[in-house]
């Protein structure tokens, strides 16, 4: 494990040096001072220090690494990760409960937002596309937490999902007929368990010059194609300028999709989606938090309810029971990620395919 110590002086002659903050630059001059500062673990003292000052400090190192699903940071000595679907403590560490604060500002900057006493919590989307949750006292009373989300699809096709045994062949043929033939698809599962996964895989069977529009909180999906992505904007630190994901649904109608596919579900923005897929924007997906697909139905009810529609349940459930077609329901099997089951919706409910 590399001294705190000896990193903190590197990291300090470097800001010193007036050396470019572009990281070829800084390492080559951290190398240089790591001779002096560290010459039993230079090469290590030195990449920590200029992780240091450019990323998320010990944590580049995890995020080199496609096999981690997760990082999740406790403490700055407590910091664990997922891989293979199974949690594990790493020996990396922070030099104190600051430097993780720091890490997270540092990254989050750019992106206009902040992290503070004032705002405590934030939610961003790193440039490679991972997700990143970061908290501070008094949200987190033991002091500043962090965890991030990473996505790196290595499962290209519903066939490499059948070979490692992730969905049978007959559910397979269905979701394959479901995209192919412009019918609804919801995916529902608790976290982790694949959703955003499926959708990308799902969306391999889209011909090819079909218009899609893509809505996330933040940009996790992969398409390909012809494909015009939208992600929601929080709060600026002024409170100004946020976009939901409603405004977001209600913009890509106006954008010539030929299907629309909503990331995640969370909000009033689910009665213009089921509006939309209700009024002509057939073959269009979505994902929602939900064990199964009862539970799913119910959830979106409940949450295209929750805006200033006026609309009576019954509405809202006919409504919903009519726009979508297929419920696929994801889950776990110990480490593995797989497809649980299929549901057909019917006026009344759902009836499982297998």
């Amino acid at each position: 494990m590399v001294s705190h110590g000896a990193v903190n002086r590197i990291a300090s002659r470097l800001l010193a040096s007036h050396t470019d903050l572009a990281r070829e630059p800084l390492l080559r001059e951290a190398r240089r001072i790591a001779v002096e500062e560290d010459p039993v673990d230079g090469e290590s003292s030195a990449r920590a220090a200029v992780d240091s000052l450019l990323g998320l400090g010990p944590l580049e190192a995890l995020l080199a690494d496609d096999a981690i699903a997760d990082i999740l940071v406790n403490g700055p000595d407590d910091i664990w990760i997922e891989r293979a679907g199974r949690l594990e403590r790493t020996d990396v560490a922070f030099a104190d409960k600051a430097a993780i604060a720091a890490a997270a500002e540092r990254v989050i900057a750019p992106l206009g937002l902040r992290l503070d006493h004032a705002s405590p919590v934030v939610d961003a989307r790193l440039p490679d596309g991972s997700r990143l949750h970061a908290a501070l006292p008094p949200v987190a009373p033991d002091g500043p937490i962090l965890a991030i989300r990473r996505f790196t699809n290595t499962i290209s096709s519903l066939e490499a999902l059948r070979d490692i045994g992730a969905v049978s062949s007959a559910s397979l043929e269905v979701l394959r007929s479901a995209v192919t033939d412009r019918r609804n698809i919801l995916v529902c599962g608790a976290t982790g368990t694949g959703k955003t996964t499926l959708l990308n895989i799902l969306s391999t069977e889209i011909p090819e010059l079909e218009r899609v529009v893509t809505i996330e909180d933040a940009a996790e999906l992969s398409f390909a194609g012809h494909v015009v992505r939208l992600e929601s904007r929080p709060a600026n630190a002024e409170g100004a300028g946020a976009i939901s994901m409603q405004h977001l649904v209600r913009h890509a109608l106006r954008l010539r999709p030929d299907r629309i596919v909503v990331g995640e579900v969370r909000g009033a923005e689910a009665l213009d989606m089921i509006l939309a897929m209700a009024t002509g924007h057939a073959g269009s997906m979505a994902t929602v938090h939900a064990k199964n697909a009862a539970e799913a139905l119910w959830r979106l009810e409940v949450l295209a309810m929750g805006g200033e529609s006026g609309l009576a349940p019954e509405a809202v459930r006919a409504l919903l029971h009519s726009s979508l077609d297929i419920v696929v329901e994801m889950g776990r099997d110990g480490r593995s990620r797989l497809v649980k089951r299929v549901s057909i919706v019917t006026a009344d409910g759902t009836e499982a395919i297998e």
